[in-house]
Parts: structure tokens; sequence; C-alpha cells
């Protein structure tokens, strides 16, 4: 293919990719009301039961905060449609048998990104719970919805990208940028550098969390 068929193949996938993201955003706007209710469950547990209710200090933020909720749910809905895109992009590169792992690709991307939003989720009340009582008994927590909602959507989609680290090896592996034998090289140090990168970025003290 010629460098202007490659961007023509590129201007279609991003064109999909967008349509589905469109398709999947207006479908959640309606239902926006019950996920900001679903996420509230997460805060009020974090707060033992004292708040149940999210406010906005702008004439514009609850339209805001409800096209941002949108924005993250066509994100993650969309994601199989995009994430086939751009396999199919890719693939022209690849030899058949590496064509072979388009469908398993998928599949793990899709299910270790759910995997990493599960832990996402999973941890948030524990966390929120911490950054709410940071600060003393002095401070009183008042959230926005906009800000609220910006942080749960931030957290999953960090644990979702990180959970995605291993399929990135395997491509990496697959197009030759890395190699079987550089990566056991290299194992004992990328050990301790998670285990170091995992430890500095941990808020509390106890050596469960990180």
């Amino acid at each position: 293919m010629t460098v202007v068929e490659h961007l023509q193949e590129l201007r279609k996938r991003i064109i999909i990719s967008l349509a589905a993201f469109l398709f999947w955003a207006s479908f959640a706007y309606w239902f926006a009301p019950d996920i900001i209710h679903f996420f509230l469950h997460y805060y009020t547990h974090a707060t033992h039961g004292q708040r149940n209710q999210f406010i906005f200090t702008g004439p514009v933020e609850g339209f805001v905060t409800r096209l941002k909720v949108a924005t993250y749910a066509g994100i993650v809905l969309s994601s199989p449609v995009w994430l086939w895109e751009m396999w199919r992009f890719i693939t022209p590169g690849l030899n058949p048998r590496e064509k072979r792992y388009a469908v398993p690709f998928l599949i793990s991307s899709l299910l270790l990104f759910l995997g990493g939003g599960a832990v996402a989720m999973l941890i948030l009340p524990k966390a929120l719970s911490w950054l709410l009582h940071a600060g003393g008994s002095e401070l009183t927590p008042l959230l926005t919805a906009d800000k609220y909602l910006t942080l749960v959507a931030l957290m999953i989609l960090a644990f979702g990208l990180a959970f995605e680290f291993p399929v990135v090896i395997m491509f990496l592996l697959l197009a030759h940028v890395i190699t079987t034998q550089g990566l056991r090289k290299r194992r004992r140090w990328a050990i301790v550098g998670i285990f170091a990168f995992a430890a500095i970025i941990t808020p509390s003290q106890d050596p469960y969390s990180p």
C-alpha cells in the first residue's frame, strides 16, 4: 500500500470507531442519571452513609457532567469496535500466522480491560475513604458530581490500561520489537522496579496496599 492508501485506510478505521463511540455515547446520555446513581453507592459507602448526594456549583455544570458521563461510557462501550479497527489497521503488515491472533487479541484486550476496571471499583471505596479523611476531621468533604465522576473514570481507565500490559508485550513480540530472551534478561530489574513504583505511588503506609 502507498502512503495515501494507508492514510485512507486509517481514515476509514477512525470514522467507524467514531461512529461506534457516538452511538454508545448517545445511548449512555439518556441513562446518565442511572449511571450517576450507581456510582453514588460507592460514595455513600466511603462516607458511611453520611452523605447521599452530589452537588454542582454552576448553572451548566449538571449538563456538562451528564456529557462527561456519556463520553466515558461511550469510550468503554465502544471499545470492542475501536480495538477491532485498530487491529485491522495493523494486520496488513503481519504475516498469515500472526493474523490468526486477531480474535484472541480482541477478546483478551476486552477481558483484561474489564478486569482492570473491576479491580478499580473494588478498591474505590477504600481509596475514596482515605482521600476524604486525609485532611483530618476539621475538613468536611462536599464533592461536586463532576470532580467525583472524573476521579472514578480516571481510576477505571488507569487500571484498565495497566491490565493491557500483557497484550502490549505480546504485540511487541509479534512485531519483533522485543524478544523473549531480552525479557528474561531484564526480569529481575522489572520486578524490583514494579515493587518500587507500587510502593512510591501508594498513599498509605501499610504493606498491603502496594
